[in-house]
């Protein structure tokens, strides 16, 4: 059954505790040693996780995040809850001494189907000076087989900032051996620690999602970005100019995804139970305690506006690649305070009526 983004989310993020024991110098969260004193409880995690059913079907993937999720002493008994309501599980540990291939293979036992690494930069130097602690890249390294032996499906995500961008060719040939499923580069979103880090100019981040785009095309896994929709609109373009019509792109299957943003396809639970429409957009619309996490997806103000392309202001506003882009929401808020303002990531000056919905008329 195809998915409608504005009743229902592809993927629900819940950071389960702020606790972490690294400290990434480019963290949304503001990862701490120990757990928020307003915490989730079990019992209220629990009230959460049953709230997802009223989503109906297709229901959306969990993602459970942090700081990191194995600092959740319940996080099992948590995992087993929503597997016996038929949630789909994934997870995006930190490569800590706490996690082992030990607890690999305890995750996948319990249902979890897939699982979230992050890898930024190629040498132990370079990683760990973003991850702020020695050893963490040798325990990605370590994670990433484990992960390949066991047969359990893994997205790879690495930062894009000035302090890596000139690494992640290399960071595509170390990948390269591994059964990875999917590598996502995420561009910068200068919110929590990540404001010590430098995001690239809108021209550079350009020229790297033509070479993520060329990559794409003989990588052995997908390669995709995560708070980078401009992206989609430099694929278009290439395709296009290729001589490609807009029916051949459909059926190309670039744009299944093109039309998820913040907000719309996403939604953030925090670790206090706080809803927002991204992790990166930190805008509380409600709170899992009090509210019903589908009636606030599918009817707070903040995340009805989300849904409709038409409200976008500036140049998001206007723009004919509005629909399957969007702009980064998350860095329109952090850029101006206003989510529905233009991202300041992407120059590209809109031309309205040149395309529809991203493709030739």
């Amino acid at each position: 059954m195809p998915r409608d983004y504005s009743q229902t989310p592809l993927n629900i993020y819940w950071e389960m505790t702020q606790a972490c024991a690294l400290t990434c110098r480019h963290c949304r969260a503001e990862a701490m040693p120990g757990p928020h004193p307003m915490q989730l409880t079990f019992d209220d995690s629990l009230q959460f996780l049953r709230q997802i059913p009223e989503f109906g079907n297709p229901m959306p993937q969990l993602i459970l995040t942090g700081g990191d999720p194995l600092e959740r002493k319940d996080l099992f008994p948590l995992i087993d809850e929503a597997r016996r309501l038929g949630i789909g599980v994934s997870i995006t540990p930190a490569a800590t001494p706490a996690f082992t291939r030990e607890v690999l293979v305890r995750l996948k036992e319990h249902g979890v189907e897939g699982l979230g690494l992050s890898l930024d930069g190629p040498t132990p130097e370079k990683h760990d000076s973003i991850r702020g602690v020695p050893g963490t890249f040798e325990r990605t390294m370590a994670a990433i087989r484990w992960a390949q032996e066991l047969e359990m499906p893994l997205q790879v995500n690495t930062l894009v900032a000035e302090e890596t961008a000139g690494d992640i060719p290399a960071v595509y040939e170390l990948l390269k051996p591994y059964a990875v499923s999917r590598w996502s580069l995420f561009f910068l979103i200068s919110v929590g620690r990540g404001k010590v880090l430098q995001a690239l100019s809108p021209e550079e981040g350009e020229k790297l999602m033509a070479w993520a785009f060329e990559t794409s095309r003989t990588a052995p896994f997908v390669v995709a970005t995560t708070e980078a929709p401009s992206y989609r609109r430099v694929v278009l373009e290439k395709m296009r100019s290729e001589g490609m019509t807009g029916d051949e792109i459909k059926r190309s299957g670039v744009t299944r995804s093109f039309e998820i943003r913040d907000g719309h396809g996403i939604m953030f639970v925090s670790n206090t139970g706080d809803v927002c429409p991204a992790g990166f957009l930190p805008v509380v619309v409600g709170n899992v305690k009090q509210d019903r996490v589908a009636d606030l997806y599918r009817k707070a103000p903040l995340f009805r506006s989300l849904h409709d392309p038409n409200q976008f202001e500036g140049r998001c506003g206007i723009c004919e690649y509005n629909a399957l882009c969007g702009g980064s929401r998350s860095r329109a808020f952090g850029a101006t305070g206003n989510p529905l303002e233009t991202d300041p990531f992407c120059d590209y000056i809109p031309q309205p009526g040149k395309v529809e919905h991203g493709t030739k008329k």
